[in-house]
């Protein structure tokens, strides 16, 4: 449920900044605007603002086939609340890095929950590492996802090219497997557990 309400408000947010230039800007993550004028609410808002609907929707979709689960693990832990502090603090520790290189570039700006959903997908990774990801309509164990993914951000994040923020990515990664570490240290062992014992479920059913 939380999840839901969480895709419904970025959505809202991201389609109201599509239509008011001034909004979009004012939610953007823009260093100058936290170091110069202390608007440090951008290092959280940017996360509810997204470049184009396609932007949004794959964000969406994937926090969606991810967060549910991830609730509820939080549900039986620290309780379903924590999930909605886990993503939102997400949002803010994904960015911090990207924020400290470029805290004085005026002409650098960030937006979109990016970090935040990779922080959910690594922690589901760490629940399920050899389930089923669909990649492109093709299926792929979470692990082996996971392996890719940060191989792939760490490589374009040293090249320093195009308009996405890899850095983000990387970090929200290591943050969700870190809080889920944190908030409940036995996960690590059953992570190597599964990890050690494959498994694959049938992609078909059955």
């Amino acid at each position: 449920m939380l999840t839901l309400i969480l895709i419904a408000v970025t959505a809202l947010v991201s389609w109201q900044a599509f239509e008011k230039k001034r909004l979009f800007e004012r939610l953007v993550l823009w260093p100058p605007g936290v170091e110069r004028f202390h608007q440090y609410d951008r290092l959280l808002t940017h996360g509810f603002v997204h470049a184009d609907w396609t932007h949004l929707l794959f964000n969406m979709i994937t926090l969606y086939f991810f967060g549910g689960v991830i609730e509820q693990v939080f549900a039986q832990t620290i309780g379903q609340a924590g999930f909605v502090l886990f993503y939102l603090s997400a949002i803010v520790v994904a960015i911090l890095p990207s924020y400290l290189r470029h805290r004085r570039d005026n002409g650098y700006v960030s937006l979109g929950a990016s970090g935040a959903v990779s922080a959910v997908l690594f922690a589901y990774v760490l629940i399920n590492p050899w389930n089923w990801i669909i990649v492109f309509v093709i299926p792929v164990p979470a692990i082996a996802y996971a392996v890719a993914y940060v191989v792939y951000s760490f490589w374009m994040d040293k090249r320093g090219r195009g308009n996405i923020n890899h850095n983000a990515h990387l970090s929200g990664a290591i943050y969700g497997v870190l809080f889920m570490l944190l908030m409940e240290p036995r996960i690590g062992l059953i992570f190597l557990q599964r990890l050690a014992s494959p498994s694959l479920p049938s992609f078909f059913g059955g």
